[in-house]
């Protein structure tokens, strides 16, 4: 059966996913969904009754989640031709202001279980079949405020450029879709409000269903990189042109 796994895909951008798999692709006939809440994922997929759902109440800072993927993965045997590489999470704040734990928190989701998802994913994976992995415009420059958090897109858009050029013999695609803000859940859990960041509140904001379909179609049609909106294509240039030190003066949340 061909399967679509998203995860983060409780709420926001990963909620979003979920509709555009269903919408543009209805060969896609069973979707996985792995997040904390199991409540919320069960209300989504109630919305879609004629798709079979496997649901995963999951945190994927703990380990232990993937052997119990791993296990349904091999059980099932599924023909993977989807997978969302979106859980994720950040905190604004000065790196020496913020608590350690948060850092283990925010590398543990974005870095380690953003490697471990696609590692064992892969496998079930096959000719035409592509990964989405959810980075962010904070990966062209480090953020000064989200150290942390830009560092670690900056880990999974190289490592999704990697996988792109390892897996081509395979025809699978791996798409890195840097998006700019949006107004998602992830900006209330990383404390960011207008008053406590002038930058996040002038950037022009990017609307999460219009990420969601279009980078599921650039990845679908063999694509590396999507970042909607100009002003945010214009930054990638100047990322790739400017001296960082110079950018990042620019670029502090």
């Amino acid at each position: 059966m061909k399967t679509a796994i998203i995860s983060g895909a409780s709420s926001g951008l990963g909620a979003e996913y979920l509709s555009s798999v269903i919408n543009l692709f209805p060969d896609i006939k069973e979707i996985w969904l792995i997040a904390r809440r199991k409540e919320r994922l069960e209300e989504l997929s109630a919305n879609y009754p004629k798709i079979s759902f496997k649901i995963f109440p999951l945190d994927l800072t703990d380990t232990a989640s993937f052997s119990v993927l791993e296990n349904s993965l091999k059980e099932s045997k599924p023909d993977v031709r989807i997978l969302i590489n979106n859980a994720g999470c950040g905190k604004l704040g000065y790196f020496s202001d913020t608590p350690a734990q948060e850092h283990a928190k925010i590398t543990d989701l974005n870095v380690r279980a953003a490697t471990l998802l696609p590692a064992t994913v892969i496998p079930y994976m096959s000719e035409g079949s592509f990964i989405v992995n959810v980075c962010s415009i904070s990966s062209f420059v480090p953020n000064a405020r989200l150290a942390v958090y830009s560092s670690s897109k900056a880990y999974l858009f190289s490592l999704s450029k990697v996988l792109r050029q390892e897996l081509k013999s395979r025809k699978i695609n791996s798409l890195a879709v840097c998006p700019g803000p949006m107004f998602t859940e992830f900006l209330s859990v990383a404390e960011i409000h207008p008053d406590n960041s002038k930058t996040f509140a002038t950037l022009p904001y990017c609307k999460a269903p219009e990420v969601a379909r279009r980078s599921l179609i650039y990845a679908s049609r063999g694509k590396a990189v999507y970042t909607n909106k100009p002003f945010y294509k214009f930054y990638r240039i100047l990322a790739k042109l400017l001296p960082h030190s110079l950018v990042m003066k620019l670029s502090k949340a």
